[in-house]
This record gives structure tokens, C-alpha cells and sequence, in this order.
């Protein structure tokens, strides 16, 4: 019964409202959002070349980090006990 009363209401409604005034036609929003996005990934590609620009170094153990780095493997830990 609520289904049917929902319907009702939905079906007048729409005899009744008129749709907004669009500024652009409807399907130059899909193409405006697209050439938004298009844009948006030409820039990050223009950015993928940034990591290759100086040579990757090993990073330095310090214990007083206050989040260390836990892919060390023990290295770090073997080293201080001797």
C-alpha cells in the first residue's frame, strides 16, 4: 500500500513540476566532464617521470625515529645486541 501511495504521489508530481532551466544542453555536461578528466590525467602522467630523476639510496637505520622502519628484518635489532 505505501508502494502505491509513493506512485500516486510520484505521478503527480510530475504532472505538475517543470524541469529547471539547463544552461547548456544536457549532453554537454557529460563532455565537459570528461574533457575535466581527460585534463586531470594528462597532468598526473605529466608528473610519473619525477621518481626516476635521482638514483634510489638505502635509507640510514636510526632507532630514535619515532616510527621506524619495520622492514628491516631484525637488522637493526642484530646489530645492537652484539
Amino acid at each position: 500500500m505505501l508502494t502505491q501511495l509513493v506512485g500516486a504521489a510520484a505521478i503527480t508530481a510530475s504532472e505538475t513540476e517543470e524541469l529547471a532551466p539547463l544552461f547548456m544542453p544536457y549532453w554537454m555536461f557529460g563532455v565537459a566532464i570528461f574533457l575535466i578528466m581527460l585534463l586531470l590525467m594528462l597532468i598526473t602522467v605529466s608528473f610519473t617521470n619525477l621518481g626516476n630523476r635521482h638514483e634510489a639510496h638505502e635509507e640510514e637505520l636510526d632507532p630514535h625515529r619515532q616510527h621506524t622502519n619495520k622492514h628491516d628484518h631484525g637488522e637493526l635489532k642484530a646489530s645492537s645486541n652484539h
